[in-house]
């Protein structure tokens, strides 16, 4: 009946697990931290329309107070229209389109952290889980060979505190379940939060892939997420800079007015407007500008140089779990797996149960690095997969 019931957990248990693609797939629709750039891209659209329009009229009316026998008292209704220079709409409206290609980049950026960050999650949890699973195997081994040990042997002083130091152990294996069971409970809180919707079991099963290359994964830093950003950021302040030199042009305002007399004639005044540029205003703002351009050309070579360090440390983490993992599988575990033979025959006819205690926890030790180093081999891919700029 017990196997029944666990049977019918595990299997309902599978059916109600997500996967790790659908995690990512959900997320980058759901989340908040997206959607907040969305909005900028959408008000950045707004801001394009506006430049494309003129600046509101400005209309006055103006009175004087002379009699109105005389020809010089008048009412004056005037109307003033801004028109820009040739091609000042279009310069203004590169640097909104520009900035919407900064936004966008951002929002990929966005995506990629934000994917690798589940990622980095998903796979804490395979690790703990992992790791729960193979600390409760080794507390029922350890549970067996205490009671096939006592069978075995009379309750001598020494063999007692054998069995004491025995059962301390099983209580430290104990601590580690119960330690492992909430990093488990707090991994699947942070993975809801990252995913923006509550995840109570993730189906995902890691493991060692193939020798990581340094040259490979180099290739895939063209798409980096940090550098398309200042690539585009640098295009937006060279459109900066075609506005402020285009802003040496001085924009015109045409002036028209009516003068209303109430014992004379009316007319109509007529005259244009042009802002004078003789005070080196608009060729310090060109400065500025240019020189904002030139410190983005230098971050995005600092960015250039970073990403290539990021990506050095990252390869050498995985390139480090990969030769870590391949010790212990093809070298470490056969060897001791001859020990744990010869200890488990041992213990099964009474022997040391000290010594086949410390073979099996050994064993243990292995097989927790071995399960370290399937995890950050897979946390250091996902990372280089951002720098990749990735998203699935």
């Amino acid at each position: 009946m017990k196997s029944l019931t666990f049977c019918v957990l595990l299997i309902t248990s599978t059916l109600s697990a997500i996967s790790l693609s659908e995690v990512i797939e959900k997320s980058l629709i759901n989340s908040p931290s997206l959607e907040s750039i969305n909005a900028k891209i959408k008000a950045n659209k707004h801001a394009s329309d506006i430049v494309n329009l003129y600046s509101n009229p400005e209309l006055s009316l103006t009175k004087n107070t002379i009699d109105s026998s005389e020809p010089m008292s008048q009412t004056v209704l005037t109307i003033k229209q801004k028109v820009p220079y040739y091609g000042k709409h279009d310069f203004k409206q590169a640097v909104t389109l520009a900035e919407n290609e900064v936004l966008k980049e951002k929002l990929f950026a966005a995506k990629a952290m934000m994917v690798q960050k589940i990622k980095t999650e998903a796979y804490t949890i395979w690790e703990n889980r992992e790791l729960y699973k193979i600390t409760n195997e080794y507390i029922t081994l350890t549970k067996q060979n205490i009671k096939l040990y006592e069978s075995y042997t009379s309750v001598e002083d020494n063999q007692h505190i054998v069995i004491m130091k025995t059962k301390l152990s099983l209580a430290d294996l104990e601590i580690q379940k119960s330690v492992l069971s909430a990093k488990i409970y707090a991994s699947y809180a942070k993975l809801s939060y990252l995913a923006a919707f509550n995840i109570k079991n993730i189906d995902i099963n890691l493991k060692i892939g193939e020798k990581p290359n340094l040259d490979s994964f180099s290739l895939g830093l063209t798409n980096n997420p940090e550098l398309l950003i200042k690539t585009k950021e640098l295009k937006k302040e060279n459109a900066k800079i075609a506005v402020a030199n285009i802003n040496n042009y001085p924009d015109v305002n045409l002036i028209a007015g009516y003068s209303y007399r109430e014992n004379f004639g009316n007319y109509l005044n007529f005259g244009l407007a042009l802002t004078l540029p003789i005070y080196g205003t608009e060729d310090a703002q060109e400065e500025e500008v240019r020189a904002t351009a030139l410190s983005v050309v230098s971050q995005k070579e600092d960015t250039k140089i970073a990403i290539s360090a990021k990506l050095k440390i990252y390869y050498a983490q995985m390139l480090s779990s990969y030769q870590v993992y391949h010790i212990i599988q093809d070298n470490a575990l056969p060897q001791i797996a001859h020990m744990f033979e010869l200890s488990n025959s041992s213990i099964s006819t009474g022997g040391d149960l000290f010594n086949y205690i410390d073979v099996l926890f050994d064993k243990l030790s292995l097989e927790k690095k071995s399960i370290n180093a399937v995890g950050n081999y897979n946390k250091a891919n996902a990372q280089i997969s951002q720098l990749a700029g990735e998203i699935k």
